[in-house]
C-alpha cells in the first residue's frame, strides 16, 4: 500500500527503536500500533554559572527540566551567560541541523561549536568518556537509539524532560529522560540520474550488470548507522528478518561479487563528484542532495525500495557533565520546539512531534507534503535485535566485502 503523508505522521511517532552507529535509530506507530524506526583542556566552571538557576531553581547542572531550573526565562540567562554550546557529530547538511544551528543562535545569541561534525555515535560516547570534567566535552548527543539507550544505562547522561516530553510517545523515550528520539526517516537508494541511464528501485535491481561499480553505502556498517541501517534493510529484501540480518550481509557479498559495490563512502563531495552515483542512505538525505545540487546540474533522484523498507530514529541526549550545562538543556528545548521540528521537517526527516503538531495545527504541512513516499509497512528493530545485528556484522561484514 501507498502511505499518506498523514498515514506517515501518525506511523513516524511511536515505539520501540534502533541503532545511527553515525548509528542507528527509527520507529513508528501505525495508527496506535508498531513503528508501532583526550586532550587537554581547563575544567570549566560553566556548571556553576547562575548555579541558582533562577528564582528558587536549581543549578542548570541539576535540572530535570525548564521548570526545575527556575523556569524557562531562568534557563535561557543561564544559557546566555554561559554564551557556547559543544555539539558533536551535527553535519551542517544532515536533516537540516545548518538551519537549527543557525536558527537556535540567532534566537538566543549562543555560539554552536560543532567537533567532527562526520564522526560517529561511537566517536560522540568515546568523547564524552575522556573529555570528562574539560571545557572541550560534548554538552549534547544525536546519538542512533541503541547508542542512546547504552550511555544512558552507562550513566552518562543527564536526566531531562523537554517542555514537550509528555507528547513524545512512551516507547520512544527514556521515562527519566535520559534519552528521547527526535528524528528518523527511511532507507533509500539514491541515484545520479544524468549518469545512470536507469535508476534502481529496489534492492534486487542493484544486483543488475548495468550498476557495476556504482552502488554504495555512507560509511561502514559496523560504525555508521545509516550503513547498518541499509545491510539491515538489504536483509529484509532478501528473506531475512528482524532477528537475522545475514541475508544482507549475503546480499553485499553478492554486490562485491557482481563487481557492483563500490567501496567509496557517499557523503555530498562524492555525489557531486560523480564518485558515488548510486547511494544507499537516508531518504532525508537523499532527498536533501537534490536540493543541494539542483542549481549545479545534477539530477538526483530518491526511491524508498518496497522490498526492503526500514526506518529508524535518532535520539537527544544530555551529558551528564556537560562544561554548559544550561546551554545543553536550551538547545533540547529549541530542538523540540515548533521551530525546531519543523526545521528537522523542512530538512525531508520526520520529527517525533511530527503526529502531535499535525494534530494541534502546527505542522509545516508544504514540507511534509514534500516528503519522499513509502509504499510498505516499516519494520523496525528491538534493541536486542540490533545487538545480535551487530555482533554479526562486527565479525562478518569485512569478509563479505573482500571477495
Amino acid at each position: 500500500m501507498e502511505l499518506s503523508v498523514q498515514q506517515l505522521s501518525v506511523q513516524l511517532g511511536a515505539t520501540v527503536i534502533a541503532p545511527r552507529i553515525r548509528t542507528a535509530g527509527l520507529a513508528v506507530t501505525l495508527a496506535a500500533s508498531a513503528f508501532a524506526l583526550a586532550a587537554c583542556g581547563a575544567k570549566s566552571d560553566a556548571s556553576t554559572s547562575a548555579a541558582d538557576g533562577g528564582k528558587g531553581g536549581k543549578s542548570p547542572a541539576a535540572a530535570t527540566s525548564a521548570k526545575d531550573a527556575g523556569g524557562m526565562d531562568a534557563l535561557i540567562a543561564a544559557a546566555k551567560k554561559e554564551g557556547t554550546l559543544n555539539a558533536i557529530a551535527i553535519p551542517r547538511d544532515w536533516a537540516n541541523y545548518g538551519a537549527l544551528i543557525d536558527g537556535f543562535t540567532k534566537k538566543y545569541g549562543i555560539k554552536v561549536s560543532v567537533e567532527n561534525p562526520d564522526g560517529t555515535s561511537a566517536d560522540e560516547i568515546n568523547a564524552v568518556k575522556t573529555r570528562k570534567g574539560q571545557d572541550r566535552a560534548p554538552d549534547v548527543l544525536d546519538l542512533g537509539a541503541s547508542f542512546a539507550q547504552s550511555a544512558g544505562d552507562q550513566g552518562l547522561t543527564a536526566p531531562y524532560k523537554v517542555e514537550g516530553f509528555d507528547k513524545i510517545p512512551a516507547a520512544q523515550k527514556d521515562a527519566q529522560g535520559r534519552w528521547f528520539n527526535d528524528y528518523g526517516g527511511y532507507v533509500s537508494i539514491g541515484c545520479d540520474a544524468g549518469r545512470v541511464k536507469v535508476c534502481p528501485q529496489t534492492f534486487a535491481d542493484l544486483l543488475k550488470p548495468e550498476y557495476k561499480g556504482q552502488v554504495a553505502l555512507n560509511g561502514n556498517p559496523t560504525k555508521s548507522g545509516s550503513a547498518f541501517a541499509g545491510v539491515y534493510a538489504a536483509s529484509l529484501a532478501n528473506g531475512g528478518s528482524l532477528d537475522n540480518i545475514q541475508p544482507g550481509l549475503d546480499f553485499f557479498a553478492k554486490l562485491k561479487k557482481a563487481g557492483n559495490y563500490n567501496p567509496v563512502e557517499s557523503t555530498p563531495a562524492t555525489v557531486e563528484k560523480g564518485e558515488t552515483p548510486i547511494s544507499i542512505d537516508w531518504d532525508y538525505l537523499n532527498a536533501g542532495y537534490a536540493d543541494q545540487f539542483k542549481g549545479k546540474g545534477l539530477d538526483w533522484k530518491t526511491a524508498v525500495p518496497t522490498d526492503g523498507v526500514y526506518a529508524q530514529y535518532y535520539s537527544q541526549a544530555v551529558n551528564k557533565d556537560a562544561p554548559h550545562p544550561a546551554a545543553a538543556r536550551l538547545w533540547q528545548e529549541y530542538l523540540y520546539s515548533t521551530e525546531g521540528q519543523n526545521l528537522w521537517l523542512k530538512g525531508y526527516a520526520r520529527p517525533v512531534l511530527m503526529p502531535a503538531m499535525d494534530k494541534d495545527g502546527t505542522l509545516d504541512k508544504a514540507a511534509a507534503a514534500k516528503l519522499p513516499q513509502v509504499s510498505g509497512t516499516p519494520t523496525f528493530p528491538t534493541e536486542a535485535q540490533n545487538t545480535r545485528a551487530k555482533t554479526v556484522l562486527a565479525g562478518g561484514w569485512a569478509k563479505a566485502i573482500s571477495g
